[in-house]
């Protein structure tokens, strides 16, 4: 089975095009190191909970989107394999391809796929 890596995050509604830009050149390197597929999903319908929610978990400011996305590897090995060579790349260096949104609250993690219909 692939292996995911998933990602939340809150991102300034007029850095919209900048993200969409920055995500472009993101996929084209990840796409070179092994990954299959990359999906970036910009909100629509997001409720603000009271316990738990997107909108929580990021911390998102009124001025704010939040933003799901995921890359699928086709093994957790590609995957560690490539996100190195992905750090490495001078396309991801922050002062060329700057993050247009608060890192700090950038929430992630690996994940192994355990069915795919």
């Amino acid at each position: 089975m692939s292996y995911v890596d998933g990602f939340v995050a809150a991102v300034p509604t007029e850095n919209k095009d900048q993200y969409i830009n920055h995500a472009k050149i993101a996929a084209i390197v990840f796409k070179e190191h092994g990954a299959l597929n990359i999906v970036e999903n910009w909100e629509d319908d997001v409720p603000e909970g009271k316990i738990t929610s997107f909108p929580l978990a990021v911390k998102k400011q009124a001025d704010e989107a939040v933003v799901f996305s995921w890359i699928v590897w086709p093994s957790k090995e590609v995957r560690d394999t490539a996100w190195q060579k992905v750090m490495e790349d001078p396309r991801m260096d922050p002062n060329e391809n700057p993050m247009p949104f608060d890192g700090k609250r950038l929430i992630y993690g690996g994940f192994n796929t355990v069915l795919d219909v």
